[in-house]
């Protein structure tokens, strides 16, 4: 799990191991993770684009970056939140992800919402 909050904009992130949707004998583990952004903040921003750092147990790491999450823009106004549900596929049974969410407020002030780094794991692969 991984909480967050950078200018009043608070990422709560869970993710899950999906065993219905992996294949480990073929190198393949889907997660499923579920993030809450909320404003607990004053202004209202908008989210802009995303970033991740997806990093194997084998040391690979990938960057992915793309406008929006889940294809919306949502804007949070103080004291509303956003939730969505995405996935990352590993081929090794343990790994992390972090980033961040370029934010901008009404006035066109950019900013990034930190990520915090989060655990990927498969049930008992780590001890």
């Amino acid at each position: 799990m991984s909480d967050t909050t950078t200018r009043g904009i608070r990422i709560l992130v869970k993710s899950t191991y999906l065993p219905e949707r992996s294949s480990p004998r073929d190198g393949q583990y889907l997660f499923a993770y579920h993030i809450k952004i909320s404003n607990v903040g004053s202004e209202t921003a908008q989210l802009i684009s995303r970033e991740w750092i997806i990093t194997s147990a084998d040391g690979d790491v990938e960057r992915v970056k793309g406008p929006g999450v889940v294809g919306e823009q949502p804007v949070l106004t103080p004291g509303a939140s956003f939730e969505y549900t995405s996935y990352c596929p590993l081929k090794t049974s343990v790994g992390s992800m972090q980033g961040s969410y370029q934010m901008m407020t009404a006035d066109g002030e950019k900013f990034d919402a930190e990520i915090a780094p989060f655990t990927l794991a498969a049930p008992h692969a780590l001890h």
